[in-house]
């Protein structure tokens, strides 16, 4: 199996459409009448999720109209929210083909699938021309990506001159190797965490300049441990991520925090550009 399956099998196999669409019905959503906002709990399928994704996108530069680049786009529910938002037009490439066709039903389910476009590939050769995107990000993708500097490299590449790019990851900590499993690999297979600092170093190789970074840690110990506190009293809801991490989703976030707090991983928002 080659390791850009693997990872892809690690995070989707199956009708993972079907599967959303039926915990859509037991949580009493009408698929056709649903909006952005209801398929949230479960389309913004990163780390902290929606509030992760707004976040973001208060520190983003988006104009109306921009044409933007989402690598490693899942379901797609960042580039709906986006849309919404500043009523531009995103791109959207991601390894796992089942959550490209989830991400791509989900958006004619809203109406948005001549706004949100996504196709399977990967996040090392993007398939778009030179210069393309006025922006671009990545969240909590590049835990799994074997070569950052291609990775880098392609991004900034498919960027028109003076555009942003940013990206959150669990960065590795400075005291030893994640617990396992965390929702990037059940066992350290297809990981390849960095440093924040080799990250930034990474990103200044590929040209990109103007790099900021800021420490999420904090932020996602308190997500982490809201979802741990619903879940020991039996309040989680129908509809969330749970769905897609399946049977080992407790210990899974139990073993994010734990990280966190170990110094074993070290979350950062990164936002940089591409020279003019």
């Amino acid at each position: 199996m080659t390791d850009a399956k693997a990872i892809s099998d690690h995070w989707g196999k199956g009708d993972v459409y079907a599967r959303i669409l039926d915990t859509m019905e037991l949580a009493g959503i009408d698929p056709n009448s649903v909006t952005v906002e209801q398929l949230a709990p479960v389309d913004h399928f990163h780390a902290r999720g929606f509030p992760a994704t707004v976040e973001l996108a208060d520190a983003l530069p988006i104009k109306e109209g921009d044409r933007l680049v989402d690598i490693g786009c899942g379901l797609g529910g960042p580039a709906r929210y986006l849309v919404k938002r500043f009523n531009c037009h995103v791109d959207g490439i991601d390894i796992t083909a089942p959550f490209v066709d989830a991400a791509n039903k989900l958006s004619v389910l809203v109406g948005m699938e001549s706004a949100v476009e996504c196709r399977h590939g990967d996040g090392q050769k993007l398939p778009y021309g030179d210069e393309t995107f006025d922006g671009g990000y990545t969240q909590h993708v590049t835990m799994n990506v074997p070569d950052r500097d291609v990775f880098f490299g392609e991004a900034c590449r498919v960027l028109k001159p003076g555009a942003f790019f940013a990206l959150t990851e669990h960065g590795l900590g400075e005291v030893g190797e994640p617990h396992h499993p965390v929702p990037w690999s059940e066992d350290g297979s297809g990981a390849y965490l960095m440093r924040p600092a080799d990250t930034v170093a990474a990103l200044e190789k590929a040209g990109f300049a103007d790099i900021e970074v800021a420490d999420t840690g904090e932020k996602y110990l308190q997500g982490y441990g809201r979802a741990i506190e619903l879940a020991e009293k039996g309040e989680a809801p129908v509809f969330g991520t749970h769905i897609l991490l399946g049977k080992l989703a407790p210990q899974i976030v139990r073993n994010a925090a734990r990280n966190i707090e170990e110094r074993r991983t070290h979350p950062v928002q990164i936002i940089c550009f591409k020279p003019k």
